[in-house]
Parts: structure tokens; C-alpha cells; sequence
């Protein structure tokens, strides 16, 4: 049984982060928990002088989220019946991260999945905020959907590391439990700084992964390349990636490729899903 976490905001791209992890997980015995939070927005004093009990506002906001919470089962199941799947549903009103954070503890949640959309016209930010602060805040697995994102089982799996953090066997298992479930290879990227070598270290955890995933169908790739967000673009479009994997040790090397590529020639985070594991 896995329990997956599944914010919404009732958006298509909310809906195609449901549907991706619905399909995804289709051969696996799964409760879905669809969360609807809706955010305490900070009080203005341009706003009218009126005052509204928070009681009273909490209850009005609630009902109209339950509202469409039910409408969202209703869709669910229009979809192929599927029954090793179940769904819970939860409105609540808070901070949209604390949120997150409390419902993982409660429900024991082994991964999250989210719906993201980089903001408009700012090409410093590839994602949304709210994705970007659960991936950096919230100790639980967290799977991106991009919102150009159409599913297809996941044949070609990236994994772009430096090689300077040693990976624990357990974060591991959970990238082999995705790469068993749809037989998918996984490649590895290195982007190699110029006239350096591996260190030693780096050399011993480059052995690890050939050891941990010997059984799997795997590649190592280099490539030299400046701008590590570049690197990681030419990676997908050569190796045709269908998912990105990364381990949350290296908060710096996420936020340069998933969170702030700076480039405008970056396309990947619009398209290819982020699967980023925490220990």
C-alpha cells in the first residue's frame, strides 16, 4: 500500500498531475489523499472596512472547496475502474506548506505529487512557488508534473548527479521501485568541470550505483558543458528522458537545475517530470 499525497487547486494542470499519478501507480495498491488548501491570504488595508468573523469565512471558503472536491471524485470515477485504488479527500485553510507538512505526518504520505507551472513571462523561475518551497521544505518524496507534461510510461529515466554525495540504499530502493515497475533504464548524467577528474570519493560513488543497479539496464554519460542547466537540457533531448530523478541532499544542485535555470533555451522543466527523493 503507498499513500501519495495530491494537492489541487480544481486547475487542468492540477487535474494532469492526478491523471499522471493515477496511471503511473496503476498496477500498485495505493490511497490517494486529494487536498484542496486554501491559503490565508495576508490582510490589506486597502480592503473594505467590513468585517467578516475568520470563523465565518473559514466555514463559507470550506464548503465551496468540499463542493469541488466532490466534483473531482465524480470525475475520478469516470476514468477505468481501477480497484486498487481509493481516494480521501480534505479542504483545509491555512499556509499552503504547513499544510503539506501536517498532512504528510498524519497520513504517513510516501510521495507527493504536484502539478507545476513555471511563472509566466519570469524565465529566473521554471517552477511554481508552492512546488519549489515543498521540494525544499517538506521531508517526503516529491513528483513534479510539468504542465506540458502527457503521460507515457516511464521507458528512459535520468539521473543527473556530481558524484560528491554518497547515496543511501533506501533512497535508492524507492528509485528502483519506479524503474522495476515499468522496466525502465536509467542514465546517468555527470557534468564534468573542465580538466578535472573524479576525485576518489566521486569515483567510489559512481561504483555504488553500477553495484545498486547492476541487474537494471543503466548508462553513465559525460559532458562538458558550462551552464549545468544546459548540460541537463541535452540530456533529455539526447537520451529522449521520460523522467528526472534526484536525491534532496544537494538542495544547491536542485535549485540550479529544477528551480532556477536561467537560461531561455531550457525547456525540459515544462515537459519532463521531476522525481526528487528525500532521506
Amino acid at each position: 500500500m503507498k499513500n501519495i499525497l495530491i494537492p489541487t487547486d480544481f486547475s487542468e494542470n492540477a487535474w494532469n498531475a492526478l491523471f499522471y499519478g493515477v496511471s503511473l501507480f496503476n498496477k500498485v495498491k495505493c490511497t490517494f489523499y486529494l487536498i484542496d488548501v486554501n491559503a490565508i491570504k495576508p490582510y490589506s488595508g486597502n480592503e473594505p472596512t467590513m468585517f467578516i468573523p475568520p470563523e465565518i469565512l473559514e466555514e463559507s471558503i470550506l464548503t465551496q472547496s468540499r463542493k469541488k472536491l466532490k466534483s473531482l471524485l465524480e470525475k475520478i470515477q469516470k476514468l477505468p475502474s481501477n480497484n486498487k485504488h481509493t481516494f480521501q479527500t480534505k479542504a483545509v485553510y491555512g499556509f499552503f506548506t504547513d499544510s503539506i507538512k501536517k498532512e504528510v505526518l498524519n497520513n504517513k504520505i510516501e510521495l507527493i505529487i504536484m502539478g507545476t507551472k513555471g511563472a509566466s513571462g519570469t524565465k529566473a523561475i521554471s517552477i511554481g512557488s508552492n512546488t519549489g518551497n515543498v521540494i525544499t521544505k517538506v521531508p517526503c518524496a516529491v513528483l513534479a508534473i510539468p504542465e506540458k507534461t502527457k503521460y507515457h510510461y516511464p521507458k528512459e529515466i535520468g539521473f543527473p548527479t556530481d558524484f560528491l554525495l554518497g547515496y543511501d540504499a533506501e533512497i535508492m530502493k524507492k528509485i528502483k521501485d519506479i524503474i522495476l515497475l515499468h522496466h525502465s533504464a536509467i542514465r546517468f548524467l555527470y557534468v564534468a568541470s573542465k580538466g578535472n577528474g573524479l576525485s576518489l570519493d566521486q569515483l567510489k560513488n559512481r561504483e555504488f550505483l553500477k553495484e545498486y543497479f547492476k541487474n537494471i539496464a543503466y548508462s553513465f554519460h559525460i559532458l562538458k558543458e558550462k551552464k549545468l542547466d544546459i548540460a541537463v537540457q541535452h540530456f533529455v533531448e539526447s537520451c529522449n528522458l521520460d523522467m528526472i530523478v534526484m536525491v534532496a541532499k544537494n538542495l544547491n544542485f536542485i535549485q540550479r537545475i529544477l528551480i532556477r535555470p536561467k537560461v531561455e533555451k531550457i525547456s525540459y522543466h515544462t515537459t519532463v517530470p521531476f522525481l526528487v527523493i528525500h532521506e
